[in-house]
């Protein structure tokens, strides 16, 4: 009995579901059909380039003579041993002098040379960059149809121009 109710009442659902409503296809004559325009303002990459002299300061390699960093090496491997007591002591300070030695003279080195060798020399180099060039452009966003449907005037917005004829979805529902 309980099942009779339920098959009953989903074919009564349908039946009326199907009666409710009913949706066609027709067509309407076309009017007049206006272009609808829009200003955008449109922002377009440019890419600028320049050339530019800029100021190069080369150095030119190190020829010159290793004898001071060499001396600086024994004068503080010397100076480590001499410092360091006991025989391990002594082995220690003398390869934490020579390091020493050896970077106080090269720095001494390093310094006597600075900006006395340098050659300035001027480069040409090509700089770019980005730039936004920013117009305005007109562009077309739709259309403004007027129709004639039996015998009334309808206006609506569409993204094309329908031509002559204007398709149109009719749907038929009763007014209860």
């Amino acid at each position: 009995m309980n099942r009779l109710s339920i098959l009953l009442a989903s074919c009564a659902s349908i039946w009326t579901t199907s009666a409710s409503g009913q949706t066609t296809y027709e067509y309407g004559d076309v009017i007049e059909t206006r272009a609808i325009y829009q200003i955008v303002e449109i922002s377009e990459p440019m890419e600028q380039c320049w050339e530019e002299e800029v100021v190069i300061d080369r150095y030119p390699s190190r020829s010159g003579s290793r004898t001071p960093v060499l001396v600086s090496t024994i004068i503080g491997g010397a100076l480590g041993n001499a410092v360091g007591n006991g025989k391990s002591n002594k082995r220690i300070g003398a390869v934490v002098g020579a390091m020493l030695g050896h970077s106080i003279g090269r720095d001494i080195v390093s310094d006597r040379n600075r900006g006395r060798n340098a050659v300035r020399d001027y480069e040409t180099v090509q700089r770019c960059e980005t730039a936004y060039e920013k117009f305005e452009e007109e562009r077309l966003v739709g259309y403004q149809v007027t129709y004639l449907y039996n015998g009334e005037e309808y206006s609506v917005r569409t993204d094309s121009d329908p031509g002559d004829r204007i398709r149109l979805r009719v749907s038929i529902h009763p007014a209860n």
